[in-house]
């Protein structure tokens, strides 16, 4: 699935936001918690490993999924190849290896609202986090390895 993607950075690590897949206008929920390392984190301090779900909005079907974050306020989101320094939980939903498709996300920043053109955003597509702070970041996205309408049991969450 290719499209575009709108993403809430917020002060807190979090993301929120929403995907359209192109062309048919099929909107994806995206929620997603930064998760906190454990032991060791060598990569640099913008990056980031994200637990990330992603919910359909007709089905409330909803699959998780690991990805890195780097790039500050204008992010970039991929698949993680490893999650050495973290914990178990972790590792074992980065391994994805009892699902049958792992899901492969790609996402990059071209367009970068904070301040008033960021509230501005929020406000008209994301009003539950109007005032809170938070950049957006516009650009395409790319989501393959997830089928709501194919799976089984997808509504039990990996964890």
């Amino acid at each position: 699935m290719e499209g575009m993607a709108s993403i809430a950075l917020l002060p807190d690590g979090s993301i929120s936001g929403h995907f359209v897949h192109l062309p048919n206008s099929v909107c994806y929920g995206i929620h997603g918690t930064e998760i906190a390392c454990e032991r060791e984190c060598s990569r640099g301090e913008d990056y980031r490993l994200v637990k990330l779900t992603i919910m359909d909005y007709n089905s409330k079907k909803e699959r998780d999924v690991v990805v890195e974050r780097k790039g500050h306020d204008a992010a970039r989101l991929c698949n993680v190849d490893h999650a050495h320094g973290w914990e178990n939980d972790v590792v074992k939903l980065v391994d994805q290896k009892q699902q049958k498709s792992k899901i492969v996300i790609s996402f990059e920043c071209e367009t970068l609202k904070a301040d008033e053109a960021a509230e501005e955003h929020i406000k008209r597509y994301m009003p539950k986090l109007t005032g809170m702070d938070a950049v957006v970041n516009i650009g395409k996205m790319s989501i393959s390895g997830l089928d709501f309408k194919a799976e089984i049991g997808c509504t039990e969450q990996a964890s």
